[in-house]
């Protein structure tokens, strides 16, 4: 039998351009200084995956860069959104604080009143390590967000933060590990090994028949990918995940983002949700 196939849902993305994107500094086992960005290359990378989105019936929303902030391309670190409120990042490394600050800078200019604003007092690092469904919000620690955010995130949103130790310094964000592939159904796609044994044993308890990622389509950030509920946005290279996607009536896209995972990032971590 064929799968019945998946419903996408308008969604609305805030995204920044790799205009100043290099790699002169490493904060994950990703990044190394030696091996040269090709800046061109990794611009045209990143406006087929704008591009690509708007064609799907989605609203891409632009953050400006700044010349000072070669990471602020990655703009899911820079806060998480869940249901018009804003929680704001702090960053655990001092490279990129700034960047939390132009990210509610670009709320404020674009209608979010203060009191749905909020800057956190623990470090967080927004979309990176918080993953959305229906039921809960996801959050990853270990690496990068303190478990402290985890509490503070529940009072803001008031929905139940599950948290999720990170075990696996190359999987250093939660949406390295995890992609939420259906927020209504509370469906997921993760790869167990990233995950501290107490944690695998909560996602098997949560998510039973969660698609689960194999080591390869891992190293290839094959998790970190975006789902409009019917379209899932991947790297190309995580090959193995296509075949169980459409078995589940999923439609996946390859996406070629390499230039940009030289900073240990792809299609996720290019996309911040801004969740109505």
């Amino acid at each position: 039998m064929r799968p019945t196939p998946r419903e996408s849902s308008p969604r609305r993305y805030l995204m920044c351009p790799p205009t100043h994107f290099t790699v002169t500094y490493s904060i994950n086992p990703w990044m190394d200084p030696t091996k040269p960005v090709d800046l061109p290359l990794a611009v045209a990378q990143w406006e087929d995956l704008r591009d690509r989105y708007r064609s799907l019936g989605h609203t891409v929303e632009l953050l400006t860069p700044d010349p000072a902030l070669p990471d602020m391309v990655f703009a899911a670190n820079g806060a998480t959104v869940v249901g018009g409120r804003v929680l704001g990042a702090r960053f655990a490394y001092p490279e990129r604080t700034a960047e939390a600050d132009a990210h509610l800078d670009w709320f404020r200019r674009n209608g979010w009143a203060e009191e749905d604003l909020r800057v956190p007092q623990h470090v967080n690092e927004g979309e990176g390590d918080f993953a959305v469904t229906d039921s809960w919000i996801l959050a990853g620690t270990g690496f990068r967000s303190s478990p402290l955010s985890h509490g503070e995130a529940q009072e803001f949103f008031g929905r139940p933060v599950i948290g999720l130790e990170l075990v696996d310094p190359r999987y250093y964000h939660l949406d390295t590990a995890l992609c939420v592939l259906d927020e209504a159904a509370d469906e997921v796609m993760y790869f167990p090994d990233a995950f501290s044994p107490g944690s695998r044993a909560v996602l098997d308890r949560l998510f039973p028949d969660a698609l689960k990622a194999t080591a390869e389509d891992a190293a290839a950030l094959g998790l970190n990918a975006v789902s409009d509920g019917r379209h899932v946005l991947l790297p190309q290279t995580a090959t193995g995940l296509f075949g169980p996607l459409r078995a589940r009536g999923f439609e996946p896209i390859g996406m070629d983002l390499g230039e940009l995972l030289k900073g240990g990032g792809s299609v996720k971590c290019c996309t911040q949700e801004l969740r109505a």
